[in-house]
Protein backbone atom coordinates (compact mmCIF):
# COMPACT_ATOMS: atom_id res chain seq x y z
CA UNK A 1 0.00 0.00 0.00
CA UNK A 2 1.43 3.13 -0.82
CA UNK A 3 0.15 6.46 0.89
CA UNK A 4 -1.64 9.38 -0.93
CA UNK A 5 0.88 12.32 -1.90
CA UNK A 6 -1.69 14.62 -0.14
CA UNK A 7 -1.17 12.76 3.00
CA UNK A 8 2.52 12.88 3.08
CA UNK A 9 4.71 14.95 4.85
CA UNK A 10 6.93 17.70 3.24
CA UNK A 11 10.38 16.12 3.77
CA UNK A 12 11.38 13.15 5.90
CA UNK A 13 13.30 15.94 8.30
CA UNK A 14 9.28 16.72 9.43
CA UNK A 15 9.15 13.13 10.19
CA UNK A 16 9.92 11.14 13.30
CA UNK A 17 12.93 10.13 13.73
CA UNK A 18 13.48 11.59 10.08
CA UNK A 19 12.62 8.57 8.75
CA UNK A 20 12.48 8.37 5.33
CA UNK A 21 8.88 6.69 4.47
CA UNK A 22 5.32 7.71 5.64
CA UNK A 23 4.45 6.71 9.21
CA UNK A 24 1.05 6.73 10.59
CA UNK A 25 0.03 7.46 13.91
CA UNK A 26 -2.28 4.85 15.54
CA UNK A 27 -3.53 5.82 18.92
CA UNK A 28 -6.84 5.68 21.40
CA UNK A 29 -7.63 5.50 24.93
CA UNK A 30 -6.47 2.64 27.36
CA UNK A 31 -9.44 -0.31 26.53
CA UNK A 32 -10.45 1.50 23.56
CA UNK A 33 -8.85 -1.20 21.21
CA UNK A 34 -5.78 -0.04 19.89
CA UNK A 35 -3.81 -3.08 20.68
CA UNK A 36 -6.59 -5.22 18.55
CA UNK A 37 -6.28 -2.72 15.64
CA UNK A 38 -2.49 -3.10 15.63
CA UNK A 39 -3.13 -6.92 15.30
CA UNK A 40 -5.19 -6.89 13.02
CA UNK A 41 -2.78 -3.97 10.78
CA UNK A 42 0.39 -6.67 11.53
CA UNK A 43 -1.81 -9.35 10.19
CA UNK A 44 -2.55 -7.66 7.22
CA UNK A 45 0.97 -7.50 6.37
CA UNK A 46 1.82 -3.94 7.66
CA UNK A 47 4.98 -3.04 9.41
CA UNK A 48 3.94 -1.95 13.04
CA UNK A 49 5.83 -0.51 15.98
CA UNK A 50 4.34 -0.90 18.98
CA UNK A 51 5.30 1.98 22.12
CA UNK A 52 4.19 -0.34 24.87
CA UNK A 53 6.63 -3.11 23.53
CA UNK A 54 9.29 -0.65 23.28
CA UNK A 55 8.90 0.49 27.00
CA UNK A 56 8.75 -3.04 27.98
CA UNK A 57 11.99 -3.80 26.06
CA UNK A 58 13.90 -0.86 28.21
CA UNK A 59 12.38 -1.87 30.95
CA UNK A 60 14.62 -4.95 30.34
CA UNK A 61 17.66 -3.37 29.95
CA UNK A 62 19.88 -3.54 33.30
CA UNK A 63 20.43 0.31 33.78
CA UNK A 64 16.28 0.75 33.98
CA UNK A 65 16.69 -2.00 36.63
CA UNK A 66 19.48 -0.36 38.49
CA UNK A 67 17.39 3.06 38.37
CA UNK A 68 14.36 1.69 39.45
CA UNK A 69 15.86 -0.36 42.19
CA UNK A 70 17.89 2.59 42.91
CA UNK A 71 14.88 5.02 43.19
CA UNK A 72 12.21 3.16 44.55
CA UNK A 73 13.41 -0.19 46.34
CA UNK A 74 9.73 -0.76 47.37
CA UNK A 75 8.41 -2.17 43.93
CA UNK A 76 11.29 -4.31 43.86
CA UNK A 77 10.08 -8.42 45.04
CA UNK A 78 12.60 -11.16 44.13
CA UNK A 79 14.97 -8.96 42.84
CA UNK A 80 12.94 -8.10 40.17
CA UNK A 81 10.69 -4.90 39.04
CA UNK A 82 6.80 -5.51 40.50
CA UNK A 83 5.00 -3.82 37.82
CA UNK A 84 1.71 -3.67 39.87
CA UNK A 85 3.36 -1.91 42.50
CA UNK A 86 4.89 0.69 39.97
CA UNK A 87 1.97 1.08 38.31
CA UNK A 88 0.14 1.96 41.69
CA UNK A 89 2.81 4.45 42.27
CA UNK A 90 3.44 5.92 39.15
CA UNK A 91 -0.48 6.68 38.63
CA UNK A 92 -0.76 8.24 42.60
CA UNK A 93 2.40 10.20 42.33
CA UNK A 94 2.97 13.05 39.68
CA UNK A 95 6.69 13.19 40.64
CA UNK A 96 7.51 9.62 40.16
CA UNK A 97 5.41 9.55 37.31
CA UNK A 98 7.78 12.09 35.27
CA UNK A 99 10.82 10.71 36.70
CA UNK A 100 10.09 6.94 35.83
CA UNK A 101 9.07 8.44 31.95
CA UNK A 102 11.71 10.60 31.83
CA UNK A 103 14.12 7.81 32.03
CA UNK A 104 12.22 5.57 29.96
CA UNK A 105 11.38 7.96 27.11
CA UNK A 106 15.14 9.07 26.57
CA UNK A 107 15.85 5.78 25.42
CA UNK A 108 13.10 5.02 23.10
CA UNK A 109 14.52 6.46 19.55
CA UNK A 110 17.38 3.84 20.28
CA UNK A 111 14.56 1.23 21.03
CA UNK A 112 12.72 2.21 18.21
CA UNK A 113 15.89 1.78 15.43
CA UNK A 114 16.28 -1.62 16.77
CA UNK A 115 12.85 -2.65 16.30
CA UNK A 116 12.45 -1.00 12.73
CA UNK A 117 15.80 -2.97 11.96
CA UNK A 118 13.67 -6.12 12.34
CA UNK A 119 11.55 -5.18 9.09
CA UNK A 120 12.66 -5.29 5.15
CA UNK A 121 12.23 -1.91 3.53
CA UNK A 122 8.53 -1.28 4.45
CA UNK A 123 6.50 1.03 2.48
CA UNK A 124 4.36 2.50 5.24
CA UNK A 125 5.43 2.42 9.00
CA UNK A 126 2.25 1.69 11.85
CA UNK A 127 3.61 2.99 15.27
CA UNK A 128 1.11 2.12 17.86
CA UNK A 129 1.69 5.02 20.42
CA UNK A 130 -1.39 5.51 23.39
CA UNK A 131 0.05 8.88 24.49
CA UNK A 132 0.68 10.24 21.33
CA UNK A 133 -1.47 13.74 21.99
CA UNK A 134 -0.21 13.62 25.47
CA UNK A 135 3.13 14.00 23.90
CA UNK A 136 2.04 16.54 21.18
CA UNK A 137 3.84 13.97 18.74
CA UNK A 138 0.63 14.24 16.38
CA UNK A 139 2.81 16.87 14.03
CA UNK A 140 5.59 14.13 13.40
CA UNK A 141 3.63 11.77 11.72
CA UNK A 142 1.47 11.48 7.94
CA UNK A 143 -1.62 10.54 9.35
CA UNK A 144 -2.61 9.80 13.27
CA UNK A 145 -6.21 7.86 13.45
CA UNK A 146 -7.66 6.97 16.69
CA UNK A 147 -9.47 3.84 17.79
CA UNK A 148 -12.32 5.12 19.59
CA UNK A 149 -14.33 3.74 22.63
CA UNK A 150 -16.62 6.35 24.90
CA UNK A 151 -15.25 6.97 28.43
CA UNK A 152 -17.93 4.38 29.84
CA UNK A 153 -16.95 1.47 28.02
CA UNK A 154 -13.19 2.02 28.18
CA UNK A 155 -13.89 2.08 31.86
CA UNK A 156 -16.31 -1.21 31.85
CA UNK A 157 -13.37 -2.92 29.62
CA UNK A 158 -10.60 -1.77 31.51
CA UNK A 159 -11.99 -2.97 35.23
CA UNK A 160 -13.15 -6.50 33.42
CA UNK A 161 -9.57 -6.87 31.35
CA UNK A 162 -7.30 -5.76 34.54
CA UNK A 163 -9.40 -6.41 37.73
CA UNK A 164 -9.09 -2.72 38.35
CA UNK A 165 -11.35 -0.98 41.53
CA UNK A 166 -14.12 1.36 39.52
CA UNK A 167 -11.87 3.91 41.15
CA UNK A 168 -7.98 2.58 39.95
CA UNK A 169 -10.08 2.51 36.65
CA UNK A 170 -10.68 6.49 36.59
CA UNK A 171 -8.25 7.58 38.03
CA UNK A 172 -5.88 5.76 35.21
CA UNK A 173 -8.32 7.10 32.28
CA UNK A 174 -7.89 10.67 34.18
CA UNK A 175 -3.85 10.11 33.08
CA UNK A 176 -4.66 10.62 29.35
CA UNK A 177 -6.29 13.19 27.45
CA UNK A 178 -10.20 12.40 27.42
CA UNK A 179 -11.25 10.42 24.31
CA UNK A 180 -13.61 12.67 22.90
CA UNK A 181 -10.26 15.38 23.06
CA UNK A 182 -8.07 13.05 21.59
CA UNK A 183 -11.10 12.53 18.68
CA UNK A 184 -11.24 15.88 18.14
CA UNK A 185 -7.20 15.76 17.37
CA UNK A 186 -6.97 12.73 15.03
CA UNK A 187 -7.44 13.01 11.39
CA UNK A 188 -9.63 10.21 11.27
CA UNK A 189 -11.32 8.16 13.58
CA UNK A 190 -12.13 4.13 14.15
CA UNK A 191 -15.22 3.44 15.64
CA UNK A 192 -14.31 0.14 17.86
CA UNK A 193 -17.45 0.18 20.04
CA UNK A 194 -18.40 -3.04 19.12
CA UNK A 195 -17.17 -6.54 17.85
CA UNK A 196 -13.88 -7.04 16.21
CA UNK A 197 -15.39 -7.77 12.88
CA UNK A 198 -16.67 -4.28 12.67
CA UNK A 199 -13.13 -2.62 13.92
CA UNK A 200 -11.75 -4.56 10.82
CA UNK A 201 -14.43 -3.35 8.86
CA UNK A 202 -13.57 0.39 10.11
CA UNK A 203 -9.67 0.15 9.57
CA UNK A 204 -10.43 -1.42 5.93
CA UNK A 205 -12.64 1.81 5.67
CA UNK A 206 -9.81 3.87 6.75
CA UNK A 207 -6.99 2.59 4.55
CA UNK A 208 -9.08 3.10 1.34
CA UNK A 209 -9.07 6.62 2.26
CA UNK A 210 -5.41 7.09 2.70
CA UNK A 211 -3.96 4.71 -0.24
CA UNK A 212 -3.59 5.62 -3.92
CA UNK A 213 -6.15 4.03 -5.54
Amino acid sequence: MKLKKTHRLHSSDQRLYQLSVPVIGLTGGIASGKTTASRLLEKAGFAVINADQLVKDVYALPETQSFISKKYPEVIVNDQISFPDLRKKVFTDKKVKNEVENFIYQRLPEAFKSALSKFNKPEIIVYDVPLLFEKNMQDFFDVTVLIYAPRDIQKIRLMSRDGNTEEMAINIMNQQIDIEEKKEKAQYVVDNTRTEAELQSGLDDFLKQISES
